[in-house]
């Protein structure tokens, strides 16, 4: 997976300095109502998946809270579907991928997730949630970032066509009909891209 210039740089070290609040991942939940507004308004339907990246850290108990959230999300997949996915990318960030048609189900499995991270006392090793969306017209895909360190979502729409070029109609399009229900980063400059290795992937792969 290539970000750039490296998630590190662009969630991890560079919003770290710049975070204006602690991570809260009751801000998850704005996409409750938002992805109604982002299908029946806009034309984007969700794609069935989400993820949540974090930095790892080289210890025993560290792991203990990785196999906790594991253990949840296999308990939840009996009751809800959501089928979790734990993977690592090439410059050693970890993933928790999701996968569920029932939208509200992804953003509670997300919500979990993030929340025993940070019960551990790992949430400053939160770096971003996303929440996948394709237009209804073209397919192109379209995405909710949301920063832990910065305490806001942005839109990330990926040029399909274009290898590391955005769609920053699709982007401001989205920001000024959600803003307002999702609490948004008024600082461009923190709008990151999260590149795949291939375009018309996803971020995580």
């Amino acid at each position: 997976m290539g970000l750039l210039d490296g998630l590190k740089s662009v969630l991890g070290v560079k919003a770290e300095a710049d975070a204006t609040r602690d991570a809260d991942p009751e801000d998850l939940f704005g996409m409750s109502t938002a992805f109604i507004t982002m299908e029946a308004d806009l034309g984007y339907t969700p794609t069935g998946d989400a993820a949540l990246c974090f930095g790892d850290v080289d210890s025993t108990d560290f792991q203990d809270a990785k196999d906790e959230v594991e253990t949840i999300l296999e308990a939840g997949e009996a009751e809800t579907g959501t089928v979790a996915e734990f993977t690592e990318d090439a410059h050693g960030y970890q993933w928790v991928v999701l996968h569920d048609d029932d939208f509200e189900d992804l953003v509670t499995s997300i919500h979990f997730a993030a929340d025993t991270l940070i019960e551990r006392r790992y949430g400053s090793r939160l770096l971003a949630a996303l929440f996948g969306f394709e237009d209804e017209r073209t397919g192109d895909p379209v995405y909710w970032v949301y920063s832990f360190r910065r305490g806001a979502y942005y839109p990330f729409a990926p040029d399909p066509d274009h290898d590391h070029e955005r769609n920053t109609t699709a982007e401001f399009k989205l920001e000024s009909n959600l803003d307002g229900e999702l609490t948004v980063e008024g600082d461009k400059e923190f709008w990151y891209p999260l590149w795949p290795d291939r375009a018309g992937d996803h971020p995580w792969e």
